[in-house]
């Protein structure tokens, strides 16, 4: 029976230069091979071209480099991009590029579907298949940023862990490929401009505070009412806002970086001053800021936009009582590749 090759990019460095000393080569071989593996991103071993040929035939006998393949590209009429990425194992993901007069945004996924079940994202739609591995994730960055370079003649800036599936229940494969996207031996990029966006798993918050992770961290809110909250994001049953609090104190009095709450407004569903003062109250407990989001419909009509009212209502009190705010207007929609659409009508 033939056996499968192995991923060469799920070894460590130290893992590729004693392979390299075990076949009687130098250990800087493994460091060569690294390098084009992670800091020049190959996609393939005849792209190492400083090594010889003998070592690039060896290196494929012995692995594979399971690359991912930006399988369909699509622009939006206000210069948003989005990915449709093929995976080695055929399934899809999708990543967004998003552009703005001083930045460009990475969306990007985490798990091939959604292990958790809000009611109002494309993407809970669809059963979890699995988690992303670092590399994957990894790779997602580098042909972001190598589109930000070719169509807005800047590297990519920024990175959002909002795509496809909740980081945090693929906490370890997100961590090691935001470990390999901050190093030097990686993309460099500092991890003050990633931002990891949570459903709130108050347990994983808590350890991501323990690992002392220096990226910001996002909550998708969306009430802060238990009985609200529970019908659209159901999985609150289990991890209820109190649980959710207590975490986000943690984290605050871990790191001392500033929450993001990310917020939808419903109409019939949370549009109301009850809906917009139980806000306040849970903005009081940990330094914030709040991000308004406009809803993006996934045909169906259960969630409508709120009217204009409903959100000035939110933001007057919450502003009114020292809360930064920021109306969000969503970008991509016209090819679904805004917030709560990935997935919905991929090719």
């Amino acid at each position: 029976m033939k056996q499968k090759k192995k991923d060469i990019r799920a070894l460590t460095k130290e893992q590729l230069q004693e392979f390299f000393v075990s076949r009687g080569d130098k250990t800087f071989r493994g460091t060569q091979v690294y390098e084009w593996l992670w800091n020049k991103a190959a996609h393939s071993f005849d792209d190492m071209t400083n090594i010889s040929k003998e070592t690039r035939q060896m290196l494929k006998d012995n692995f594979v480099i399971n690359h991912i393949r930006v399988d369909r590209m699509q622009r939006s009429s206000d210069g948003t991009i989005k990915n449709a990425v093929k995976l080695h194992d055929s399934l899809t993901v999708e990543s967004v590029l998003i552009p703005t007069k001083s930045r460009t945004t990475a969306c990007v996924s985490s798990q091939v579907g959604c292990s958790l079940d809000c009611q109002f994202c494309a993407t809970a739609k669809l059963k979890r298949m699995r988690n992303l591995n670092p590399d994957e994730i990894y790779d997602q960055v580098v042909a972001i940023d190598n589109e930000s370079r070719l169509y807005f003649d800047r590297p990519l800036s920024n990175i959002v862990f909002m795509g496809m599936g909740e980081p945090l229940m693929n906490y370890n494969n997100v961590m090691k490929a935001i470990e390999k996207i901050t190093s030097p031996e990686g993309l460099g990029m500092s991890p003050k401009r990633i931002t990891v966006s949570t459903s709130g798993v108050p347990k994983m918050i808590k350890k991501l505070a323990d690992d002392e992770a220096k990226i910001k961290l996002a909550v998708s809110l969306h009430s802060a009412r238990n009985e609200v909250r529970s019908k659209i994001m159901p999985f609150n049953e289990t991890f209820p806002l109190e649980d959710l609090r207590e975490a986000l104190e943690y984290w605050y009095s871990k790191t001392k970086s500033r929450i993001t709450y990310e917020y939808i407004v419903w109409q019939d569903i949370n549009d109301t001053p009850e809906d917009a003062r139980a806000l306040l109250r849970f903005c009081k407990y940990v330094p914030c800021k709040v991000n308004l989001i406009e809803y993006n419909p996934i045909d169906d009509g259960d969630f409508q936009q709120a009217t204009s009212e409903a959100t000035n209502m939110y933001q007057n009190l919450l502003e009114q009582n020292g809360i930064t705010v920021t109306v969000r207007r969503s970008r991509g929609k016209d090819i679904d590749a805004a917030c709560g659409q990935l997935a919905n009508k991929s090719a």
